[in-house]
C-alpha cells in the first residue's frame, strides 16, 4: 500500500559518512520544530555513523539506505524539500556527475528532475575542498538548482556544525511551515 501524503510537508535528510553524521538528529529537530515530517536516507556508509534505532524512533519513520525491490510498499513519502547533512566531497562530486550507485545518490539525482528543492551542506576536509573536482561539481550542483551552505572542515572545528543552515537555505521558518 502507498505512504499516503500527511498534512505537514515532509523532509529528506541525506546523510553521508562524516563524523558529525552522529548529531543529525538536530536537524531532524529543528525540521520537527518548523513543523515538518522527516525521514532520513543514509549512505551504506553513513550507517555506521549514526543511531539508526533513536533516528527512527524520532522520525517515526525506517531509515532508508537500500533500493527496495519493485512491488514492496514505500516506506517515505515523497520529499517537499531535501536536506544534504552532512555532504561529503564523494557524494557532492558523484552527484554533479549523475552517478547513482547508492539509493542516496539515486534520490538525489531524480530530485532534480522532480523540482524538488534540495540544499547541501558541504563537510570535506580544506584539502579535499582544494582539489578542481570538487569546485566544478559545486558549479555544477548550484546550475542544478541546488542551494550549497558553507560548511568545510576547518569551520566545523571552530565553530561546530550548523545543522539548521540546511533549512534557512530550503526557506524552512518556523511560522510559515516552510
Amino acid at each position: 500500500m502507498p505512504h499516503q501524503r500527511r498534512p505537514k510537508p515532509f523532509l529528506y535528510v541525506v546523510v553521508c559518512a562524516a563524523g558529525v553524521a552522529g548529531d543529525v538528529g538536530k536537524l531532524i529537530t529543528a525540521a520537527q520544530e518548523r513543523q515538518w515530517d522527516v525521514g532520513v536516507v543514509a549512505t551504506p556508509l553513513a550507517l555506521g555513523f549514526i543511531d539508526a534505532g533513536g533516528i527512527e524512533a524520532q522520525t517515526g519513520y525506517p531509515i532508508r539506505s537500500a533500493w527496495r525491490r519493485p512491488g514492496d510498499p514505500r516506506p517515505l513519502p515523497d520529499p517537499d524539500a531535501i536536506a544534504v547533512a552532512p555532504a561529503t566531497f564523494n557524494t557532492l562530486n558523484k552527484w554533479a556527475a549523475g552517478m547513482s550507485d547508492t539509493l542516496a545518490l539515486g534520490i538525489l539525482c531524480e530530485s532534480y528532475g522532480a523540482g524538488v528543492p534540495t540544499a547541501a551542506l558541504p563537510c570535506l576536509s580544506t584539502a579535499q575542498a582544494a582539489h578542481p573536482a570538487y569546485r566544478r561539481s559545486l558549479d555544477a550542483l548550484r546550475a542544478m538548482g541546488v542551494r550549497i551552505g558553507t560548511q568545510e572542515s576547518d569551520r566545523i572545528k571552530a565553530d561546530g556544525f550548523r545543522w539548521e543552515e540546511a533549512l534557512e537555505l530550503l526557506n524552512i521558518t518556523s511560522d510559515s511551515g516552510r
